[in-house]
């Protein structure tokens, strides 16, 4: 395992090093959001019954953040490696690629939960959130970076420059956080936009991880990590596959 520790620790290191750009500049745009939304409709939206609408909207926000970060820190380490052409030396080293994807996935995962966790520790002294099944909220947390970490991967594999990652990153990865609950209940939506809703995987993400804190969501938390188990499965097995493959790496 030598390997996978090596690759891990580089990963850790390459965001920590610019924890200003990495870390700090996802707190500060999360936050914005926090204030915009909490003074416009904290005192008109009750989410669920008896929760605040700015208790509502932290963890929404703490998971979308934890998950585009996730996805931020493969992606870009993978394309910035394919674009200088440093990707051969890891190509060429010991390194089976079972342990580049765990490598790449934990660093990522590590990120996500980091940036979460600050929102959490910032807003932490101003807003009173329950915390009635942890477990749920440490299960869902943990499976959302995993998943955006290994698409992550695949889009640093598929991309050949940074204007595919961006569009990769704004036609895909954004509207499915940003329309996935983050600011607001689903049940609150017309019966249409409701189905769509529910075809969203970041829904059941978002949704399983805000029943942790108040034991209430717009779906059952079991069905909801039915449906995240399968995601983390599929893009785990495409992810190892163009890993084994070589595609787009090797060229």
């Amino acid at each position: 395992m030598r390997g996978f520790i090596t690759l891990f620790h580089k990963e850790v290191m390459r965001f920590w090093k610019v924890g200003f750009q990495t870390v700090l500049a996802p707190l500060l745009s999360t936050m914005l959001y926090l204030l915009i939304f909490s003074h416009v409709l904290g005192k008109h939206v009750e989410a669920f019954p008896g929760v605040p609408y700015v208790s509502f909207l932290i963890p929404g926000l703490a998971m979308m953040a934890l998950l585009q970060n996730s996805f931020a820190n493969s992606s870009s380490s993978l394309i910035q490696s394919k674009i200088t052409g440093n990707i051969i030396f890891l190509l060429l080293s010991p390194v089976s690629y079972p342990e580049m994807f765990l490598a790449y996935v934990l660093a990522s995962s590590l990120r996500g939960i980091i940036v979460g966790c600050g929102i959490f520790a910032i807003t932490l002294w101003a807003v009173d959130i329950p915390l009635k099944y942890p477990l749920w909220a440490l299960i869902f947390a943990l499976t959302g970076s995993f998943i955006l970490g290994a698409i992550g991967i695949i889009a640093g594999i598929w991309a050949e420059k940074f204007d595919q990652l961006a569009s990769f990153q704004n036609f895909i990865i954004l509207p499915l956080t940003f329309l996935s609950g983050v600011f607001y209940s689903i049940h609150s939506l017309p019966p249409f936009w409701q189905q769509i809703s529910n075809l969203n995987p970041f829904f059941y993400l978002i949704d399983g991880f805000r029943y942790g804190f108040f034991g209430a969501s717009d779906s059952s938390p079991y069905f909801s990590l039915f449906v995240v188990s399968i995601c983390l499965a599929a893009v785990s097995l495409i992810t190892l596959w163009l890993l084994k493959s070589g595609y787009k790496l090797r060229n």
